[in-house]
């Protein structure tokens, strides 16, 4: 009993003495593993390999793959609770295991699942076989990425900074994952302007786009729009984080406090709440979504098989949804067969609306929500709910009204009655934040985008996937203008008082946004004087307001217009105050306060 008291303690000791070292060299060894599997997924999916090449980079996949179980097992045998590491990790242990048992069927006894479920399914059973061990390493990685979350705890960087900085990782990553080979149909590279336009584009889920997606792209170059548009629409910190949630990983205070500042909650407890809830709402929206437009595909679109139907559905779910405004089709929603799809029309107005209400505003229609306003009818709905909801009708019926009168006699001339008033409303819905037509862009009547440039600059509405400056920002300058005519002390909606903080930042968005756009089109004009000034502005709104509608004038800008536009698709994303407060230095004190003196004003 003694020697085996004695080994226990000397086996204690030893985890003890060795678990620092063992896990700093874990996460040296994770990082470079993760690295090493992104680059020879890169390498395989984005260049034309011979079949010898692909056999050879998937047994290195393969025994990468072992070294990440190798981790798992000393995380595994290093913790001091075995069963509460098992069940707070429990997706990386079944995943785990999966790979031990498929490992040792396919050593041992010549037994090779992957392939046997492949031939089961109907697919080739390589081809099944290397989908599904990318799908394992990317989730792998996901994990290890979710993991170093944690240095948001200890990085004395601005919220701010972290969001800004996350989109130009993530359109920099698109640009570049749209330059390879194999994602486009053009002989080489495709150059990095139109790279970075097309990826800045996805990823601030604009739609603009300088080439045509639908021919220039391959089936790779679309799945990495589609990547771009549902990070970018999200946000790619907050996938992250929702990943280190998943997993039960720690997320410290710091970080919680960054989302609370990006997601807009009023308290740290709500903010990991949320994330929960804009993640499963997105997934919820985009897979009924999927299976609605699925459903209503016309007869006269053809697809090359079943697989190709899915695709598209799932593909114009998250643009629409996201407020991306991609499509897969040269002319947008403007194609032949698409075009008189007047129930998929309204499905993806749904779909945009739904995404640019935010998600806030969305949780106001959740299940809990309406069960806890019955048992308590007394709870009011959120004032900024109130302000959305009102604010998105009326822009809608103006847009509606607007357009279909405008265009009675133009691009609307040919349809029957109802075909108008669905397609003012489809046009009225996509004019403010996402970017599909259906109706030809560069045949529209001049008062027509006037109205269409004031609808894309008020866009949608905080906490959504659309841009603008934002409907609760336009209510509430009305609202204090109204105020100030009629000398009230405050700015009131309903029985609420606005703060002046709020009013101040709402003038502060306004202005810096009309300033932006202002100087962004008169450079226009300077390096494009043969475009006419209506439709350098309408590009310009288009971009900061990430709208995406064009009267086709895109793809004949010159670098520098293509640059600046990608500038006003970033500025418009992130937003002008959120660049501003990255930018700037807080003041130290507040504490003191000048004599006041008047200035005539109007």
């Amino acid at each position: 009993m003694k020697q085996k008291k004695t080994l226990q303690d000397s086996f204690t000791d030893f985890i003890y003495n060795t678990k620092k070292d063992a896990y700093r060299a874990l996460r040296v060894i994770s990082l470079l593993s993760s690295v090493l599997c992104l680059g020879i997924i890169i390498y395989i999916y984005g260049f034309p390999l011979k079949k010898d090449q692909v056999n050879l980079m998937f047994g290195l996949l393969e025994l990468l793959l072992f070294i990440f179980v190798l981790n798992y097992a000393t995380r595994l045998f290093y913790t001091s609770e075995r069963k509460g590491f098992i069940k707070r990790t429990f997706i990386e242990f079944a995943i785990t295991v999966g790979i031990i048992l498929s490992g040792i069927l396919s050593f041992m006894f010549d037994i090779h699942i992957l392939h046997s479920l492949g031939a089961y399914f109907g697919y080739q059973s390589r081809s099944f076989y290397e989908v599904f061990v990318t799908i394992v390493i990317m989730f792998l990685v996901l994990f290890e990425v979710s993991k170093a979350t944690f240095i948001f705890n200890i990085i004395s960087v601005k919220p701010t900074t972290t969001f800004l900085v996350s989109f130009v990782l993530l359109i920099l990553g698109g640009a570049f994952g749209l330059m390879l080979p194999a994602s486009t149909t053009i002989k080489g590279s495709m150059p990095f302007v139109d790279a970075l336009f097309v990826s800045a584009s996805a990823a601030c889920v604009t739609g603009l786009s300088t080439v045509d997606p639908a021919t220039y792209f391959t089936f790779k170059g679309h799945l990495i729009i589609m990547f771009l548009a549902q990070f970018g629409g999200i946000g790619i910190v907050t996938f992250a984080t929702f990943f280190s949630v998943l997993l039960n990983q720690n997320v410290g205070i710091k970080h919680q406090s960054m989302l609370q500042d990006m997601l807009s909650g009023t308290s740290l407890n709500d903010a990991r709440g949320l994330l929960r809830g804009v993640i499963l709402l997105t997934l919820v929206i985009e897979i009924v979504g999927a299976i609605l437009i699925f459903l209503s595909w016309g007869d006269s679109v053809k697809f090359t098989g079943l697989g190709q139907k899915i695709f598209y559905s799932i593909f114009h779910s998250i643009s629409a949804f996201c407020n991306a405004g991609f499509a897969l089709f040269s002319n947008n929603l403007y194609e032949n067969g698409v075009k008189d799809a007047y129930m998929l029309h309204i499905v993806i107005a749904f779909l945009i609306i739904f995404g640019g209400i935010g998600f806030n505003t969305m949780q106001e229609f959740s299940i809990s929500r309406l069960r806890e306003r019955l048992h308590t009818p007394w709870k009011d709905w959120q004032t900024a709910s109130k302000i959305v909801i009102f604010s998105t009708i009326v822009l809608i019926s103006i847009g509606m009204i607007g357009f279909f009168f405008l265009e009675q006699e133009n691009t609307i001339k040919q349809l029957n009655l109802m075909e108008k008033l669905i397609t003012s409303f489809f046009q009225s819905v996509t004019t403010r934040t996402a970017g599909f037509n259906t109706v030809d862009m560069s045949k529209l009547a001049n008062p027509t985008l006037l109205l269409m440039i004031f609808l894309m600059f008020v866009g949608a509405s905080p906490l959504s996937t659309g841009g603008g400056i934002k409907t609760t920002t336009s209510y509430i300058l009305i609202a204090s203008t109204i105020a100030n005519i009629r000398g009230k002390k405050h700015v009131t909606v309903g029985k609420r008082s606005i703060d002046d903080t709020t009013v101040s930042k709402a003038s502060a968005v306004f202005s810096i946004a009309v300033f932006y756009n202002l100087l962004a089109t008169f450079i226009l004009t300077i390096l494009e004087p043969n475009i006419s000034v209506i439709q350098l502005a309408f590009e310009q709104t288009s971009a900061f307001a990430t709208v995406g509608l064009s009267t086709g004038i895109t793809p004949q800008l010159c670098t520098a217009s293509k640059y600046l536009l990608i500038a006003s698709m970033y500025l418009g994303r992130v937003g002008t105050v959120t660049l501003a407060l990255a930018l700037s230095t807080r003041v130290l004190s507040n504490a003191y306060e000048y004599p006041k003196d008047n200035v005539m004003v109007g």
